[in-house]
């Protein structure tokens, strides 16, 4: 989850809808559906633009699926070099060795695979969309018809995370998988009921307690999105406390 200058208009001081403000909403919603993975379901393919996506988006719903004897595979679209692009601290080759790093410990940390890296430029995966639609598409092989999809938002208001959902969209529709999406910066630049999200195809995944604790350590192992880099401009924190609230909560969504 990178935060690129000028994306959807946001600018440095937006701070976005308060997590208080969903829990609330959402408290008084008539509760969504449960996500289940159909009893089909024999793989689950989790597409993450940049490492940390796969845990703040779904990593329990991607957990509980490896618990349960699903084959899981996620799949890394970039190595996230571009998420610092003014640190006097770190150069980007140097932050994406420390960020493949964090997200493998994370991802251990859930009971998930090690994920598979296609190393695509961080901030410009829509220009190798063919590419990845095809990696993708590769990754499924002939178990589409037995495979859910699951990928960013393609309304998420994230260039690399609307990317990324378009090319798994495609990859589903030239492999007979299914795919499911789930929101990321949605929770940042949206608003509760706003029509631009498609909340009737909302499912939810209601965390257990041990759950939440497990999804709070492994977001903790992104040190260097949840923590400044260092005190001089350029390192701050990409992640502060007031983003994680929005996204790190009693339940996980998607899009069905």
């Amino acid at each position: 989850m990178n935060e690129l200058p000028g994306w959807a208009g946001i600018g440095p001081g937006d701070r976005g809808t308060p997590a208080v403000d969903w829990a609330r909403w959402l408290a008084d919603r008539v509760p969504d559906p449960a996500f289940a993975v159909p009893d089909w379901c024999r793989r689950l393919v989790v597409v993450a633009p940049h490492p940390d996506d796969e845990i703040l988006g779904v990593g329990v719903s991607a957990s509980r699926c490896a618990a349960a004897g699903v084959d899981v595979t996620v799949v890394a679209v970039t190595d996230g070099d571009a998420s610092h692009p003014d640190s006097p601290t770190l150069s980007p080759q140097q932050l994406a060795g420390l960020r493949v790093e964090e997200s493998r410990r994370a991802c251990t940390l859930l009971g998930l695979p090690e994920p598979v890296r296609l190393g695509l430029p961080d901030g410009r995966v829509r220009d190798h969309s063919a590419l990845l639609t095809e990696a993708i598409a590769g990754i499924v092989g002939d178990s589409g018809p037995t495979t859910l999809v699951l990928s960013t938002w393609r309304g998420d208001g994230h260039p690399d995370h609307e990317a990324a959902g378009h090319a798994a969209a495609n990859a589903c529709a030239a492999t007979g998988s299914r795919l499911v999406e789930y929101p990321v910066w949605t929770w940042h630049w949206a608003t509760p009921g706003d029509p631009r999200v498609p909340w009737e195809r909302r499912r939810r995944v209601v965390l257990t307690d041990l759950e939440l604790d497990a999804k709070r350590d492994a977001v903790s192992q992104f040190v260097t999105q949840v923590e400044p880099l260092s005190d001089s401009p350029g390192d701050e924190a990409i992640l502060p406390g007031w983003i994680l609230d929005r996204l790190v909560t009693r339940e996980e969504t998607v899009f069905w």
